[in-house]
Order: C-alpha cells, then structure tokens, then sequence
C-alpha cells in the first residue's frame, strides 16, 4: 500500500499499511530516510506513525500537487535503500515495590504471579516503532499477550521519569514526569531524555529494546553512574 491523501491545509499524508507490522514499520523508515536524504525544498517536518508518515509543508514553497508528484515518484526506490543494522539497548529495570506499585494487578489480572511477569516482559525484544509523545517516549511492539492488564481508571497525576508500565497490549517508559494511566510494573535508572547530552534522546526507532531485572543495590549504584555520566547501557547487534 502506497496511498497519498491530503492532511489539512500544509499536510500530506502517506499511508502504508492498515495494519502495526514490521514490514510496514521498515518502508516508513526508508521513506523517513529518504526524505531526509532529498531534503525537498518547502517540506518543513514529516512525523511518522504505526501506518503513516505525514508531510508537513509550506505552500508558499511547494504546491500539493507538486510534492503529491514528488513523493509518487520514489515509491519504487524504497527498496533499494539499506537501512542500519538494528541494535538491540539493554534497560535495566527495578520490578515491584515502590518502583513498580501495580505489578501486584498486572499479575493479578493474568493469573499468575509477580516473578512470573518480570520473567516474560524480560524475555522479549521490543521493536521501537516510532519516538513520541513527549521527547524519548519509545512506542514498542511485541508484548506477549499473556501480560496485557488494563489501563488505570484514573490516571496518576504524576508518573516519575523512568517509570515501565503496561497498557492493554503495549509497554513502554515515561521519559519524564509526566501524568498517565498506565500500569506501573518497574522503573528504570537511565535517562532516556537528557537535554544536556550531546544526543538527547537516548533510543532510536527501528532498534530494540530488552529489559532486564535488577536489584535494590543494583539500580543505586546505576543511578550514581548516571548522574556521573558514565553508565551506557549494554548495546548488541539485532539478530532474529
């Protein structure tokens, strides 16, 4: 699918698929790098999703039916462009506890035990679709069903920076403070938002993630290296 319809006034939108895959995901990356490759004059901005890329543009520069023309064009080149070779960033995670105040209802809900989610959201690689929402937010895919729990049915005001939580069939962490509904499970040391780094968004879409468990002891001492400035999370090549 290839399908190009007009978004507002200065939008246009590109859809390329119905439905959340990683095929889909890897032709909106190269697209995404195609643009920023071409830089076509009068585009200002393209803000990918699960199934779409919008195209953000000044008329003033390039007429819709000019850069409608310009995009149909390269819809056969995306193939040819290689995208980098996927890492996977290990996060490591504090489950339970003060940290995570809702594992407890997570494993309620599925019937099983506390360890037993910590063992199954610890053994999958999550695919970053996409980065938003507020800056460094990773959007995942891959969750296994078996620990899908709910939303809150009142959102926390405030939802600590770091926090790993679970909502319906996605997991994710808050960046930053933040209000939000989901269910709390963990909380990561490592900042995945840090204006005063040289790159402040620490993930990158199209890499994974893997969490793993740590300990009391554990998170203090990752935490004194963050604010040090010399803990980086263990990183690996992506291999399926």
């Amino acid at each position: 699918m290839f399908k190009l319809n007009p978004y507002g006034d200065t939008g246009l939108r590109v859809q390329f698929g119905e439905t959340i895959s990683k095929e889909t995901n890897e032709k909106i990356r190269s697209f995404c790098m195609y643009l920023e490759k071409e830089n076509i004059p009068g585009v200002i901005e393209w803000i990918p999703t699960y199934t779409t890329v919008t195209i953000v543009y000044d008329p003033y520069y390039i007429l819709y039916d000019m850069l409608k023309t310009r995009i149909e064009s390269i819809q056969h080149q995306l193939s040819d462009i290689e995208l980098p070779r996927a890492k996977v960033v290990h996060i490591p995670v504090l489950y339970g506890g003060e940290k995570g105040p809702d594992l407890n209802h997570v494993a309620y809900v599925n019937g099983m035990d506390e360890s037993e989610v910590i063992r199954i959201h610890t053994g999958i690689d999550y695919l970053i679709y996409m980065m938003g929402f507020i800056p460094g937010f990773p959007y995942l895919g891959g969750m296994s069903d078996k620990i899908n729990a709910p939303r809150l049915a009142n959102p926390r005001a405030k939802i600590p920076a770091g926090s790993v939580g679970i909502a319906g069939k996605q997991t994710g962490i808050y960046p930053l403070n933040s209000p939000g509904g989901w269910q709390i499970i963990g909380q990561t040391p490592i900042k995945l938002y840090d204006p005063n780094r040289e790159k402040p968004i620490l993930l990158q879409a199209g890499n994974y993630i893997r969490f793993f468990s740590i300990t009391k002891s554990e998170i203090a001492a990752i935490e004194r290296e963050v604010e040090a400035g010399s803990y980086l999370p263990p990183i690996e090549k992506y291999t399926e």
